[in-house]
């Protein structure tokens, strides 16, 4: 595609989000913020846990499965939570001590005192409520923004990781993003960014989610109602403008044949968030790489392959993948 077809595709989708923006502000006198407590309510479970981390930040984690089996900690990507990895939980769980957690800014973790959403600050955050768990060595994976986190972590903890898992992980600057979610290319003008504070249209995350599937059809109301409340969480729109704001830095993705913790790539082949060509980048950068593509899958392995996807992880981590 060139670069004039994509500046004038780009302008048309920015203009048609602006105009529906502008109306619906004016028509509906924007979206009010919902209280924690009340979300709370909604989206914790038995499994939940509120962790009071040394900043005064409270994470929200599950700590579920075996728990005397070997501890499987899970980081979603952007705008998704904790709710992403149930589907494995529930396969995975019986074998396994699952982890999951809402990073910085999202889910019931919220906005944190520190207001930092930097790809270093979710690498910190994972290393802390783990150490708050009492886990010392773990396998850890990661989707999109968190695969991204996994291999900061790597980086710096390798000797606290058994193995890495990453999937449809972001981060290499080799990505092609004209196919960016229109929640994502919105997040990111400083105008509209601002707009959105106030007025966070339900339509704009049901698109969203339906570009992260090969198949739109898995979207369900729930799912969209779900992404959409927890968005609506006080504080949680300032955060991820903030956090769409942050230079993207690319220049650790050259330490990436630095990763001596064997590593899992799973990818989606239609995925249109991140490229699969992105998935033979990283498997040829890190040097004991295993990679897997899902043929009819997009952005999220684990909710729309998940027997697939589990499968392959239980394998993995037992050394017969």
């Amino acid at each position: 595609m060139s670069a004039l077809v994509r500046m004038m595709k780009g302008t048309l989708v920015v203009g048609a989000g602006l105009v529906a923006l502008g109306a619906l502000a004016i028509g509906v006198c924007g979206d009010r913020d919902i209280p924690p407590e009340v979300l709370v309510r909604r989206y914790a479970s038995p499994a939940s846990r509120f962790i009071e981390l040394d900043s005064g930040t409270v994470a929200h984690v599950r700590d579920q499965g075996n728990p005397g089996g070997e501890v499987l900690v899970l980081v979603h990507g952007s705008n998704a939570s904790l709710h992403t990895w149930e589907p494995w939980v529930a396969i995975l769980g019986g074998e396994f001590r699952v982890i999951s957690m809402d990073l910085p800014g999202h889910g019931l973790t919220g906005r944190t005192v520190e207001d930092d959403y930097s790809i270093d600050a979710m690498a910190a955050f994972v290393d802390e409520v783990t150490r708050q768990l009492g886990v010392e060595r773990f396998h850890l994976a990661g989707n999109s923004m968190g695969g991204r986190a996994a291999w900061i972590y790597a980086l710096d903890h390798p000797g606290r990781l058994d193995r890495l898992i990453l999937i449809d992980a972001s981060g290499h600057p080799d990505a092609d993003d004209e196919e960016e979610a229109l929640g994502f290319r919105l997040a990111r003008m400083p105008i509209v960014s601002r707009l959105m504070h106030f007025v966070t249209p339900r339509s704009v995350i049901e698109k969203t989610l339906q570009s992260a599937f090969a198949d739109p059809a898995l979207v369900t109301d729930e799912m969209v109602t779900r992404y959409h409340e927890l968005l609506l969480r006080e504080g949680s729109r300032e955060a991820s403008a903030a956090r769409f704001r942050l230079p993207v830095e690319t220049e650790r993705v050259e330490e990436l044949p630095r990763i001596p913790n064997p590593t899992l790539i799973l990818w989606g082949e239609e995925d249109r968030l991140v490229p699969v060509a992105d998935a033979q980048r990283f498997a040829s950068a890190i040097p004991d790489s295993t990679l897997r593509i899902y043929t009819g899958v997009g952005h999220i392995p684990m909710e729309e392959a998940p027997a697939r996807s589990a499968a392959d992880v239980r394998a993995f981590i037992h050394g017969t993948l």
